[in-house]
């Protein structure tokens, strides 16, 4: 009952993931490459706590 409220971490860290890739691009688009590297990086950690969690729940 009490885990209807807990927030899902592999919904939580895909939501992260998508929205540094999202400010990436844009960083890209207006021409700050400094900034797309950084959230590029930032983005690729991420993907890698969220991708063995992604397998383990198929």
């Amino acid at each position: 009952m009490f885990g209807l409220f807990k927030q899902d971490p592999v919904k939580k860290l895909r939501k992260e993931y998508n929205a540094k890739l999202e400010a990436a691009m844009n960083a890209q688009r207006n021409g700050d490459i400094r900034t797309y590297s950084t959230l590029t990086q930032e983005a690729d950690a991420l993907w890698r706590q969220l991708e063995p969690l992604e397998k383990a729940g198929r």
